[in-house]
């Protein structure tokens, strides 16, 4: 199992165990994680789940391919570390891995 965590805007944060081939998406919705709102399902194709990835798993967790950059256009307040939590898969290369999640979805 991977360790994620999660910080809500309120700065609660949620620490969860996750299997590998999950998305960080589902494993948000698996635990209540408030404000991933997951409207599409995982299918790309809004932008509810967006998150912020810790500076220092940028790299690992890479950059979001042109599919994803585009729904990230419906996202409120994306910055360089901004991503969907649906397109990122849960692998052994990310235990521990904290994403942030913004104050509201698009």
């Amino acid at each position: 199992m991977t360790k994620l965590t999660y910080l809500t805007f309120d700065g609660t944060r949620f620490e969860v165990e996750a299997e590998n081939g999950s998305t960080v998406m589902e494993n948000a919705v698996r635990n209540a994680v408030p404000g991933i709102e997951a409207e599409c399902g995982g299918a790309c194709a809004c932008a509810t789940c967006h998150v912020y990835v810790d500076e220092a798993w940028s790299a690992i967790v890479g950059e979001p391919e042109s599919m994803e950059e585009d729904m990230l256009d419906f996202a409120y307040d994306v910055r360089p570390n901004s991503r969907l939590s649906c397109q990122i898969k849960v692998r052994n290369e990310l235990d521990g891995l904290v994403v942030s999640v913004p104050e509201r979805q698009g």
